[in-house]
């Protein structure tokens, strides 16, 4: 496939040169990339930190919906690592 929202083999991790922290000041997980800070926003740290390279798409959304019954990880999960491996943040 070519990477995009329905590459479910795709095992998304962070890019080498981004590294995700968590700011006890803010209360709230930054993305640093070069150059930049991201403030990540609602459960955007937490699906990142799934994001280790050992899981393909459809394993985090299963252990998202394994944390969060009902939630609609399936369907926004998948579209949000694509946003993020076309920004080039995720591989």
């Amino acid at each position: 496939m070519n990477g995009g929202e329905g590459d479910r083999t795709w095992r998304p991790s962070l890019h080498r040169s981004v590294t995700l922290r968590h700011d006890r000041v803010r209360g709230t997980d930054l993305l640093v990339l070069p150059e930049r800070v991201v403030v990540l926003h609602g459960a955007a740290g937490p699906v990142l930190r799934l994001c280790d390279g050992e899981r393909d798409v459809d394993a985090v959304v299963a252990e998202l919906r394994a944390r969060h019954p009902g939630a609609p990880v399936a369907r926004e999960v998948p579209p949000f690592l694509a946003r993020l491996r076309e920004k080039g943040w995720l591989v």
